[in-house]
């Protein structure tokens, strides 16, 4: 019997259709379990693609699908496509190649360490564009090397929408609450 491996757990939602938000004959969309914001979800393809280091040119085609369920479940949860960010992780974690679509509020209990930020909202982030261009270019996504990896990861805690730079995670995430909560009035 196969040992369960965390990093493989992509694959076993994946194969439960009750799970997909939406989906097409190349890909489903699920919710993230451990969303970092109130809207993150990711698109996985049905096609066995570890991560983004195995794409090559061929799978433009799969990845333009890919980006479309993105666009689409941010139509289906009535929401608006410049509070969301897609893209991928440089520094994948989880078996399963998988695009994020995640709101830029990152109002979450799930956000909890430096890294879980500095992952989205530092080049550990590659949005989807950039890849389609590093793919277009070079036939393949360039790996960061150790250095810059480790120096993303430790970067400062950035405010994604003002200069503001929080000292912890809890101080940020106050913060983040009162860049959404401004929002939601000024959309009401």
């Amino acid at each position: 019997m196969a040992t369960y491996s965390w990093a493989n757990g992509l694959v076993k939602t994946l194969k439960d259709p009750t799970t997909h938000i939406i989906s097409n004959s190349l890909a489903a969309v699920i919710q993230d379990k451990y969303a970092k914001a109130k809207h993150h979800y990711l698109v996985l393809p049905f096609e066995d693609i570890p991560s983004i280091f195995n794409l090559t040119q061929q799978n433009l085609p799969l990845l333009q699908e890919m980006h479309l369920l993105a666009l689409n479940v941010i139509e289906v949860k009535g929401e608006k496509k410049d509070n969301f960010l897609i893209g991928f992780h440089n520094q994948p974690s989880m078996q399963r190649l998988h695009l994020h679509v995640i709101s830029n509020d990152f109002i979450s209990d799930c956000l909890k360490t430096k890294k879980h930020w500095n992952s989205f909202n530092t080049a550990l982030f590659l949005n989807y564009e950039d890849l389609i261009t590093q793919l277009e270019k070079n036939d393949k996504v360039k790996r960061l090397d150790s250095s810059t990896l480790k120096e993303l990861g430790n970067m400062e805690l950035k405010c994604n929408q003002c200069s503001y730079v929080a000292k912890n995670i809890p101080t940020l995430k106050q913060h983040l609450l009162e860049h959404y909560e401004k929002r939601k009035k000024m959309e009401e």
